[in-house]
């Protein structure tokens, strides 16, 4: 068992450390504050070729693993939770369903442009009544000659006023229940299509979250991704490598809270001495590493695993599970280290609370990750 990183891996943490310490951070305050979207950064990262890391370099991509995806999600959820969704977002729910069960020539008009960075990746499963329970889907798609008419909505969509097109899901044929839910990829400038952005969140400010409502959407019948009724199982697979990225995302925004929880005890003092020089903080700071270092390997093996070939759900589900948790544990003790400060804006550490919280709801909650553990222990 090795645990060295590869010298590229080794390589691309340095290159997005960097980059998360001098393009991302310096504005993650103001953007938490004003809500404005970090469209620069992204620009930015698709310059650098990181916008299709973990797909092949016949489609625009980096040809990177899923370690080194981790990797880049963790550095910039550190610098700013908002910058690491939206990045996440866009390769793993974005990409992946395209390259998984996408035809070579949907691959090429579709994943090729995300991975040029030339408009972000996003995925349309949630719905106002189909959230933990996705086979609840209410979007309907009818079959009209050549044509498929889609109808419906969906909510708490990542990313998609900046992207041309998304991947969703639709009911074709309802007797069928999840197994006649297909998946297709919808323009969002078709006619029908609104993309509504006005949500007003707890965190992650500076991301975008959307609705996204279809009135008779016309699409050609070669926008059906992979074959009918199979959607329920593709988005079940891309939810897998998903949870990955939300696990890094925890990580990165543990090390944010820790880093600045160890910066805070060295320098104020209490009774005469630092806060370091108590041994309650000691503790709590000992805990806080222990618990951001196990949570990163544990997605480190998930990411192995995919990127092995195998199979991954359950060590997935662990991941994103456990470093959710203890991404709320570390960020709550780093604001009682803090003390009244901590509940102040400007020492950031109550940012990283609030965008903390999404890691234990999205991608499946912590509820539905315990039940895919206990059915993967349990077959």
């Amino acid at each position: 068992m090795h645990f060295d990183l590869t010298p590229e891996q080794a390589m691309i943490r340095k290159i997005i450390h960097d980059f998360a310490d001098a393009e991302v951070a310096p504005g993650a305050v103001e953007r938490d504050r004003t809500g404005v979207f970090p469209k620069e950064i992204f620009e930015k990262l698709a310059i650098l070729g990181f916008m299709g890391l973990p797909f092949p370099e016949a489609y625009g991509g980096a040809g990177a693993d899923t370690i080194s995806f981790a990797i880049v999600v963790e550095e910039l959820s550190r610098a700013c939770a908002s910058t690491g969704i939206t990045y996440s977002a866009h390769i793993s729910l974005g990409g992946a369903p395209l390259y998984a069960f996408g035809t070579e020539e949907q691959k090429v008009r579709y994943l090729t442009p995300l991975c040029k960075g030339e408009y972000l990746g996003a995925f349309g499963l949630t719905e106002p009544d189909a959230g933990s329970d996705a086979a609840g889907t209410r979007t309907t798609a009818v079959r009209d000659g050549d044509d498929w008419i889609i109808s419906g909505s969906k909510c708490f969509i990542t990313n998609a006023s900046y992207a041309r097109s998304l991947v969703l899901t639709a009911v074709t044929d309802r007797s069928k229940g999840a197994g006649g839910i297909s998946a297709f990829i919808v323009p969002t400038d078709a006619p029908g299509f609104t993309v509504l952005s006005h949500y007003e969140k707890m965190g992650l400010h500076a991301s975008n979250t959307t609705e996204l409502v279809l009135d008779q959407v016309r699409v050609p019948k070669e926008s059906l991704l992979g074959t009918q009724g199979n959607g329920y199982r593709q988005f079940l697979a891309t939810l897998d490598g998903g949870r990955i990225g939300i696990g890094a995302m925890a990580v990165g925004i543990a090390q944010s809270a820790f880093e600045k929880a160890v910066q805070y005890a060295k320098q104020r003092k209490q009774f005469g001495s630092t806060l370091s020089a108590f041994q309650a903080i000691q503790f709590k700071l000992a805990d806080m590493a222990m618990h951001i270092e196990v949570a990163r390997n544990m997605v480190y093996k998930a990411a192995w695993l995919k990127d092995q070939g195998r199979a991954f759900k359950k060590e997935a589900a662990i991941a994103k599970l456990f470093a959710s948790e203890m991404c709320m544990r570390v960020c709550d003790q780093a604001v009682q280290i803090h003390g009244g400060y901590g509940y102040m804006r400007e020492y950031e550490v109550e940012r990283c609370l609030r965008d903390a919280k999404l890691l234990e709801i999205g991608e499946g909650t912590s509820e539905i990750q315990r039940m895919v553990i206990a059915s993967q222990i349990l077959r």
